[in-house]
């Protein structure tokens, strides 16, 4: 049912810190489900080696999420930096596999295979402040690049899978803490015709959508997903690179999309960016990506 690299090195900003802990959430929400995942995050982190030697550039985990059996020892890829300046993240389309609403959780996966990733997200408003208590939505695809949930476009979204609309995969939905920042536990994505690899990452302030966006993995990481890792590689590599995908074309710098990653100890990938997105339906409307 298939619809369809070399790892970026990366330095203090490419890594992520341990998230857990628990923070009030609506009424009649359980404490898992209201775990901002950003407690541990702290400026006293330190950041630790990659073992090579126990992960080549090959060797990234498998088995989803539960393969994650260091991440209390994952530093925090923020620590020390600043928002290096205040443009609006261009804004995105939110596609036709959107879904009404997303659970509130920190573990997107619900036990679903593939390449597990540890995804940090913080968020800067035009003020160039950390814009804390928004919601933040993601949602991406399965290994097979297939969305989930009752979708507005099933033949688009969902390929031939027919439990697609039941499930509820690779969504979910937190809060951000006083530092802008908010923390997810997911899969690496698969990919579908026109579109490079993304999530997408979607901003609510008092119930309102402020911003829509898209982050993205760069090629040559993409490549090396789908040749080697047992959970990608069955379906081919991906026809769509990034100077070709259906957002991005045409996007002069496409640095402000692209994820820092890095491969931990125990094979997982973390991922991590930080958005500058609008304060409120006021602020100045985003440019759209790609023009």
């Amino acid at each position: 049912m298939s619809r369809r690299g070399l790892l970026r090195a990366a330095g203090a900003t490419a890594l992520l810190a341990a998230c857990g802990g628990n923070k009030a959430g609506p009424t009649g929400a359980s404490a898992s489900d209201t775990d901002t995942g950003t407690d541990a995050l702290t400026d006293a982190d330190t950041l630790t080696d990659v073992d090579t030697a126990a992960h080549p550039p090959a060797g990234w985990a498998s088995g989803g999420t539960a393969a994650m059996t260091g991440k209390a020892s994952y530093p925090d890829p923020f620590a020390g930096s600043s928002v290096g300046g205040c443009a609006l993240v261009c804004a995105t389309t939110d596609g036709p596999c959107t879904t009404e609403a997303s659970p509130l959780r920190v573990d997107v996966s619900e036990g679903k295979p593939g390449l597990p990733v540890r995804l940090l997200l913080r968020l800067w408003d035009d003020g160039c402040a950390p814009l804390a208590g928004a919601e933040v939505w993601i949602w991406h695809t399965d290994s097979r690049g297939v969305y989930s949930g009752p979708t507005p476009d099933p033949p688009r979204c969902y390929g031939a899978d027919p439990a697609a609309p039941e499930a509820n995969y690779f969504r979910g939905r937190q809060l951000t803490d006083e530092a802008g920042r908010v923390a997810f536990d997911t899969c690496f994505p698969g990919f579908y015709p026109s579109r490079a690899v993304h999530i997408h990452v979607q901003v609510r302030l008092a119930d309102a959508t402020v911003h829509t966006a898209q982050v993205f993995f760069d090629d040559p990481l993409v490549t090396e997903v789908f040749d080697a890792h047992p959970d990608y590689s069955p379906h081919g590599q991906p026809k769509t690179k990034l100077d070709r995908d259906g957002v991005l074309a045409g996007e002069p710098d496409r640095g402000p999309m692209l994820l820092q990653v890095a491969k931990m100890n125990d094979g997982a990938m973390l991922a991590s960016k930080t958005l500058t997105v609008r304060s409120s339906l006021l602020a100045a409307d985003p440019r759209i990506c790609g023009g």
